[in-house]
């Protein structure tokens, strides 16, 4: 019950957000609108763990930040390497391990993996993500696993 009023709750704000009315008529359709949204996921039975990880609230702009730290580094490389004559591209396909225990942990690091400019996750596997990495620098980055790690203490693991 409680992630379907946490659900509700995000919904709701984000309706709020989004649309600027403030009218209490239209404020009305919008509880009923986002009332009937919670309503038709718990029947659906996606309200978990997973579907809504409100577990993952408060580590998650922690990870933005991280990431998008991460993000700047690699397109300050890519750039580097698109514009400048000297640095080479080295392509090579690697496979790095994954650490995390939930399908949505697997997936957050595939994300971020592809987010990351110079690398693209081509393929997850339970254990492992396939990635292609533009340079030897950003493969190496990866199997040095602080990525696979940050991601699974942002999933709760050690």
């Amino acid at each position: 019950m409680l992630r379907a009023i946490s659900l509700f709750c995000v919904l709701f704000a984000t309706w709020l957000l989004l649309s600027g009315h403030t009218d209490p008529l239209l404020v009305g359709f919008g509880v009923a609108s986002c009332a009937l949204a919670v309503f038709i996921a718990r029947r659906m039975d996606i309200v978990d763990r997973e579907g809504h990880p409100v577990h993952l609230t408060w580590r998650v702009p922690l990870f933005w930040a991280w990431l998008g730290w991460q993000i700047l580094k690699s397109s300050w490389d890519v750039a580097k390497r698109c514009v400048l004559p000297g640095p080479p591209i080295d392509p090579r396909v690697i496979r790095v391990p994954v650490n995390q225990k939930t399908d949505l942990g697997v997936v957050t690091y595939a994300n971020a993996i592809t987010l990351t400019p110079g690398t693209v996750s081509m393929r997850t596997f339970r254990a492992e993500i396939e990635v292609h990495a533009l340079t030897g620098g950003s493969a190496d980055d990866l199997e040095s696993g602080e990525m696979n790690r940050f991601v699974a203490r942002v999933e709760g693991h050690k």
